[in-house]
């Protein structure tokens, strides 16, 4: 099968398209013929071995993963011992996690880690939906708490996970505000935002309002100013991907070692943001677009060669919402 293979750290360039063998599927496992696949930060991240640091648990001079990319959606083609939720033929949409392998025309990943892709969603909606959604739905509902009457402030709010927690923010019923450039105000309050902040005029910490919910998606600002706006007992979600500036030591890192450090000494709630692949967390994203309640926004979609074209697009800070691949 084609994917794309990666045999050191580095820019776009490193990322190569080659043929590797098919995966078969072990006991627990289904294999998928990939339809559709979507980038995320994490992927210029490991592409780049950025932060440094990082790399004492993706690999000292490689990625321990070959076949770059996570959140994919397609159809089973085969299912191993064991598995007894989904079936040959099905219609799934998955997250392979650290194990990467989704810039492929076949993946094996573990049957707890596929849901039955959203009925009204096409295979690219679904594909840009996991790791993205799944950190919306954990940051907001299960950490945050988020319920109706909230005021939750979203910074990021163009990307990838952003645009979803706007709609999920919305749909608990919280009054939403949400931070952007220029270019995406449109973008920002067509998908429900009662309030968009353009950061390239204004300062949202230095705003009079106050936030039960400060969701950080974009790791720039100090703790200081996050905490600003945040009412007496609020709660900062730290989980900010940034974008490429040329490499770093600790990153994003440091903001949220900051963060944790702080938290036990303040009566706000810093929490860092850690997600790991999950059915259920699939399962409630596919009620909640099956519902009309969340729309993936798609940027730009290429074709799997182009693959390196798509994360040079991506880690520029060019990219909103989410860039697909077609396969």
């Amino acid at each position: 099968m084609k994917a794309i293979v990666q045999d050191r750290y580095g820019p776009p360039e490193t990322l190569t398209l080659a043929e590797v063998d098919t995966p078969v599927p072990a006991p627990g496992e289904v294999l998928v013929r990939v339809e559709a696949a979507a980038l995320n930060a994490y992927d210029w991240h490991t592409m780049r071995g950025d932060p440094r640091l990082a790399r004492l648990s993706m690999g000292r001079s490689r990625p321990r993963a070959r076949i770059r990319g996570r959140d994919f959606a397609g159809r089973v083609e085969a299912v191993g011992a064991h598995v007894r939720q989904v079936r040959p033929g099905d219609a799934v949409f998955g997250d392979l996690g650290e194990a990467n392998g989704a810039f492929a025309e076949y993946v094996c990943v573990p049957e707890t880690q596929v849901a039955a892709k959203p009925a009204n969603l096409t295979p690219q909606q679904a594909a840009a939906l996991p790791l993205a959604g799944s950190t919306a739905l954990m940051g907001l509902r299960d950490v945050a708490r988020v319920e109706p009457g909230h005021r939750v402030l979203v910074n990021g709010a163009s990307g990838g996970v952003g645009t979803l927690a706007v709609q999920l923010a919305m749909a608990f019923g919280a009054t939403v505000t949400g931070v952007c450039s220029t270019r995406n105000v449109d973008l920002v309050r067509s998908l429900g935002a009662d309030h968009v902040v353009d950061y390239t005029r204004d300062d949202f910490a230095r705003d009079t309002r106050r936030y039960d919910v400060v969701f950080d998606l974009v790791g720039n600002r100090s703790l200081t100013a996050l905490r600003r706006v945040l009412t007496p007992t609020g709660t900062l979600v730290l989980s900010g991907g940034g974008v490429y500036r040329g490499g770093s030591l600790v990153g994003p890192v440091w903001l949220i070692a900051r963060g944790r450090l702080l938290a036990p000494l303040v009566r706000q709630r810093i929490v860092t943001l850690a997600t790991a692949p999950s059915r259920p967390h699939l399962d409630t994203l596919r009620a909640h677009a099956e519902a009309g309640r969340l729309t993936p926004v798609i940027d730009r979609t290429y074709p799997l060669h182009e693959v390196p074209q798509a994360m040079r697009y991506l880690e520029g800070e060019h990219a909103r919402a989410k860039v697909v691949i077609t396969v």
